[in-house]
């Protein structure tokens, strides 16, 4: 396949390498970067999206690009709203996986004689792990208040402050949920799951400002050197997972009713305005704000463990961003406005200063995109940019990346030297499994602050602050 460089951190993947590309695919990368990316089927999925009716202006890898389903993970898709499809691969199976970024009033001074103690009492109020429930067991008509209110549904039952909601992305809610749409076998599987961490890449870390690379907007998101900070990442859990195992089955059959061919099954996908298309999006919907909810109660739950241990309830929400969505967007393209809906498969909103979706604190600095690195190394926070809504449709990287399969991790240590190295790294981790740290070190991941490091050169969003873990809470 050929594929060409623009500039030192962008590729082309031109629409002439096959018949079925509808537009070119874009890359962004550095050398290195990009030799991993070729490593899997990435380009090859990056190309395959380029195929989807009604697709509009380029097929988008970010530098954590890595082999998914159907779709690369950090791929990018905006469909005419018209004329396009939505694709259930394009978000993946954990809808709304999204991260959440907590700051505290609290220095490292504060709470470095209690590290251990704090990442216990966190351990044990996140439950976590493959499957695992919480304490809160909702009957089927509480489930559906959590998925149609969103946020508000949290508010109303004292798990959340009102201004909670102005630091969520979409204010916590996407209005058209609809959970009539979703299976009794998904709701039987998040009935009892708000509040947890699942398992795999999943985690809540304690953290450290260490570095501040952007002053004035630093201060406007809350943050200064040496702050302590929680950054939690999870997503719908099984509920989600089902919403897209059925919808998926669903659009592989209907497609061929529409007329549909894509080079790759795992693409099934319908026309946004069919009743199917409709369905899955409202149910989409209906996940997406089960998972606003979780972050919500584990917020909650972090809350009362820092008020508990260190007697502060200055614990406030800089930022929650979605990285696993599809939304209805207006962007200019091809000269004009136009309304798309836009797949973000690991990748992340990045509006900049000016953009209305933006909670009015942060209308004159920009979105804050918080970037989660792999367990116990560093995460970042960024600021969306113009560029991004001129190149990308708003869009920025994820994360650090996989580079080796889970396997293949585990048989690179064992959990005793991984918990063990974190430790010489001043980190502090409780796990639920063994399998859970050794499926996660952070030799499987890409290195997050090269990835980092090319969306800042790009401009497709820049540096604020970066953040060192000192606890960790695995699955």
């Amino acid at each position: 396949m050929i594929i060409e460089k623009i500039t030192d951190y962008k590729w082309r993947i031109p629409k002439s390498n096959f018949p079925f590309m509808r537009v070119d695919g874009i890359i962004y990368a550095d050398e290195t970067l990009i030799e991993a990316i070729k490593s899997d089927k990435t380009i090859e999925q990056i190309a395959n999206t380029a195929s989807l009716p009604g697709i509009v202006g380029y097929s988008l890898g970010m530098p954590d690009a890595h082999q998914g389903y159907g779709f690369a993970i950090g791929g990018v898709a905006a469909v005419d709203l018209k004329e396009g499809v939505v694709s259930p691969g394009g978000i993946g199976y954990d809808i709304n996986c999204g991260v959440r970024l907590l700051a505290t009033d609290l220095e490292f001074d504060d709470v470095k004689s209690k590290i251990e103690e704090l990442v216990k009492q966190l351990f044990h109020e996140i439950p976590s792990g493959t499957g695992r429930g919480g304490d809160l067991k909702l009957s089927y008509a509480e489930l559906d208040e959590v998925m149609k209110l969103g946020i508000d549904w949290a508010i109303q039952n004292k798990f959340a402050r009102p201004e909670d909601k102005d630091f969520i992305e979409e204010y916590g809610r996407l209005p058209n949920a609809n959970p009539d749409m979703v299976s009794n076998k998904a709701k039987e599987r998040g009935r009892d799951q708000l509040g947890t961490l699942g398992s795999g890449n999943h985690f809540a870390e304690v953290q450290i400002v260490q570095e501040i690379f952007d002053e004035e907007t630093a201060k406007s998101f809350g943050l200064h050197k040496n702050q302590i900070v929680v950054l939690i990442h999870t997503g719908s859990r099984g509920l989600g997972h089902q919403v897209c195992t059925d919808y998926l089955k669903e659009m592989d059959t209907a497609m061929k009713n529409y007329g549909i061919k894509v080079p790759d099954r795992e693409l099934a996908c319908v026309p946004i305005d069919s009743k199917e298309g409709k369905r899955y999006l409202q149910a989409m919907a209906s996940a997406a704000n089960f998972a606003f909810n979780n972050r919500q109660l584990i917020t909650y739950n972090v809350r009362n463990v820092f008020k508990r241990l260190f007697k502060t309830d200055k614990v406030r929400i800089v930022y929650d961003v979605c990285h696993n969505i599809a939304k209805i967007e207006e962007h200019e393209i091809y000269g004009k406005k136009l309304k798309v809906l836009v797949h973000r498969k690991g990748a992340t909103r990045a509006f900049p200063k000016g953009h209305p979706a933006l909670p009015e604190v942060y209308r004159n600095i920009g979105q804050p995109v918080i970037i989660p690195g792999s367990m116990g190394t560093y995460s970042y926070v960024l600021v969306g940019t113009e560029k991004a809504m001129e190149e990308t449709f708003g869009s920025t990287c994820h994360g650090a990346g996989r580079t080796l399969s889970r396997h293949k991790a585990k048989k690179m240590m064992s959990a005793d030297e991984a918990v063990s190295k974190l430790r010489e790294r001043g980190v502090f981790i409780q796990a639920t499994t063994k399998s859970g740290i050794t499926e996660e070190i952070p030799e499987a991941y890409k290195n997050v602050s090269q990835v980092v490091e090319v969306v800042h050169q790009a401009g497709i969003s820049t540096k604020v602050a970066k953040l060192k873990p000192i606890g960790v809470i695995k699955g």
